[in-house]
């Protein structure tokens, strides 16, 4: 009788010592559903996308959108890596990294990086995923012309026509004269945009084709262009006869080159150019071009044509046959 009240009281004693371990020192009665640590769920880059942001006369930013999917258990310490690369040397131009944190529910997350790179040529555009500082998924994207982003004082909804219709630049002859002629010059603009453009001005600049030399410069305002509406701004411009000339059209907007159109006034009828033809060397007479309308003061060229003429054309090969043949007869015969 006392033998079995001893083993149960030893029993009952284990017991008690069991529950104070358990609640004392956590872990100790193991759970037979524990399988270790939590694995982290997976994470991938599900897409990138390239927008283009803030732009300067140098710089342009690209705002980079990373959609990271993630799945099943929580992922701690996710960060995004992202790198340009010049797409034409190869070099590293830029990288960012953005530390995304813990992610805990399952689908995407949008991430944005924002990269400041110069605004020419082209890039690569790498993206890296980390969990853990471990690498687990990348993507790569490219961009490119990245100069066709403008900065603000560059946008405008303004610009020259383009259509046989309506050419960009046309002129007419106003007048005549002995050593100049008068022309009418005409630059027809279209207004694309939703709201009406001002404060816009065109420069026209005549050049002498063969010779690049300023004849005649003028500015003149635009006035204000509708939305959607196409008008004409005119000048006029005397310059030296029996030349051919470039017209250039430049648009402003307070002081700043919005677009600019070029035609052909062909005033020599022995030769004409047009807006693609290269230049060629002909005779030039700067002294036509000296205080022109609105001209430049020329520089003296080192380059101009010159001629020269013999007193006889036509018989110098056949002087030099006869003063040959008279010198080797009186040669022969004083031999003798």
């Amino acid at each position: 009788m006392e033998r079995n009240a001893l083993l149960t009281a030893g029993a009952v004693g284990v017991v008690v010592v069991a529950l104070v371990a358990a609640a004392v020192v956590p872990g100790v009665v193991a759970d037979p559903t524990d399988d270790g640590p939590v694995r982290p769920g997976p994470v991938d880059v599900a897409g990138v996308s390239i927008a283009a942001g803030q732009a300067t006369g140098e710089t342009v930013t690209l705002e980079i959108e990373t959609r990271i999917d993630h799945r099943g258990n929580p992922t701690q310490n996710v960060s995004v890596l992202v790198r340009a690369v010049d797409a034409e040397s190869g070099l590293l131009t830029t990288t960012q990294e953005l530390d995304v944190g813990t992610l805990s529910k399952d689908g995407e997350v949008a991430t944005t990086t924002n990269l400041t790179v110069p605004r020419e040529g082209g890039y690569d555009i790498e993206v890296v995923l980390y969990s853990d500082d471990e690498r687990v998924d990348q993507a790569r994207k490219s961009v490119r012309g990245v100069s066709a982003i403008k900065p603000p004082y560059l946008r405008s909804t303004t610009s020259f026509t383009d259509s046989e219709a309506l050419p960009p630049v046309s002129f007419a002859i106003a007048e005549a004269g002995e050593d100049r002629t008068t022309l009418d010059l005409t630059a027809t603009l279209t207004n694309a945009g939703d709201d009406p453009a001002e404060d816009l001005s065109v420069l026209f600049v005549l050049r002498q084709a063969e010779s690049n030399i300023v004849a005649s410069r003028t500015t003149v305002d635009a006035g204000t262009i509708a939305a959607g509406r196409t008008e004409t701004v005119d000048a006029s411009a005397s310059v030296p006869n029996d030349y051919n000339y470039y017209i250039d059209a430049v648009l402003l907007r307070d002081g700043v080159v919005i677009d600019t159109a070029r035609g052909a006034a062909n005033l020599n009828p022995t030769r004409t150019i047009s807006v693609n033809q290269t230049r060629e060397d002909v005779e030039l007479r700067v002294e036509d071009f000296e205080n022109g309308d609105g001209g430049d003061a020329p520089q003296r060229t080192d380059y101009e044509r010159t001629e020269t003429s013999s007193a006889a054309p036509g018989f110098g090969p056949i002087v030099a046959v006869v003063g040959l043949l008279v010198a080797v007869f009186a040669t022969r015969r004083w031999s003798k």
